[in-house]
């Protein structure tokens, strides 16, 4: 059953208000707490090790919530999803973990998806991460997320680290086939001694291909961020990476997108840019009634949706 903490980790990376719509699997401090599959969306624990298949036929529509939570101290959790989105399909999946540490140990989820978008299929993927605590003990998410669109298929990533995240190493590996989409938003936020590592490496494998890669952040206190997303065109591909970061305080961001063409037909554009709040912005609100803080919390929640 699910108390009161248990729901208010799920609002926050699920947006869930009791019971799921559609087909899910919540986890819980490492075990399957419940699940439901309907008519063409199975969802089938693993038998060799943690995690579950999430099958969805050809031509199916609905949603799919699949997130984690962890209420525990002194725990480390493993799951490996395979998620297969069948030809034609068009599917809004919710994955994510919230951390609430209550003891002064570690509590870690690492989580590896892969995942299938078959011919002409759409996915809508949301993954959320959220940490909190009193007792000093660290939230560690490690996400890594191996995706292939199928010809002519379609996926849409939103990647979002919310707030009290001590640790994370995200991984992403997409690989986009003919006439294939890639829409990637990646928004993170870091205070205190917080670090964030993101490894992005899409590739355009063949014709009509295309990727874009959006990445927004915010580095507060002395936390530490570094993004490395790399676009490589191996056929006639068009690609866009762009990568904008606020720094504020004694942070550290440091961002190296990259583009790689194989291909003379490629066409790949990567911008990047670092800065503080511009003052103007701060005097503008400020003088519409908020304080500074609250000013600096309007622009920083806005750069971020």
């Amino acid at each position: 059953m699910l108390n009161a903490l248990d729901k208010k980790l799920l609002e926050e990376v699920a947006d869930l208000h009791g019971e799921p719509p559609g087909a899910f699997n919540i986890r819980k401090d490492g075990q399957g707490i419940e699940r439901r599959s309907l008519e063409g969306i199975e969802i089938n624990p693993k038998k060799d090790q943690p995690g579950i298949d999430v099958i969805v036929a050809e031509g199916k529509e609905g949603t799919v919530h699949i997130p984690v939570i962890m209420t525990e101290t002194d725990l480390s959790d493993l799951v490996y999803n395979k998620i297969d989105i069948g030809a034609g399909a068009n599917i809004t999946l919710v994955a994510g973990c919230g951390i609430h540490n209550p003891g002064s140990g570690d509590a870690q989820h690492d989580g590896v998806h892969e995942i299938i978008v078959r011919k002409n299929a759409r996915l809508i993927y949301t993954e959320k991460h959220f940490g909190e605590g009193e007792e000093g003990g660290k939230r560690v998410l490690n996400p890594k997320t191996v995706l292939v669109v199928e010809e002519g298929g379609y996926a849409e990533l939103e990647l979002v680290q919310i707030r009290g995240v001590d640790h994370t190493n995200r991984v992403t590996e997409v690989e986009v086939k003919a006439g294939g989409r890639l829409v990637m938003y990646e928004r993170l936020l870091t205070d205190g001694n917080q670090t964030a590592n993101s490894d992005i490496v899409v590739k355009l494998m063949e014709e009509e291909s295309a990727a874009r890669i959006v990445s927004r952040s915010v580095a507060q206190g002395s936390s530490k961020q570094s993004f490395f997303p790399r676009l490589l065109a191996y056929g006639p591909g068009r690609g866009h990476v762009e990568c904008d970061s606020i720094i504020m305080d004694q942070a550290t961001v440091r961002s190296v997108p990259e583009i790689w063409a194989e291909n003379s037909e490629a066409e790949l554009v990567h911008e990047a840019a670092i800065g503080k709040i511009a003052g103007e912005q701060l005097t503008k609100l400020m003088a519409l009634g908020l304080t500074e803080e609250e000013a600096e919390e309007a622009i920083i929640s806005g750069f971020l949706k």
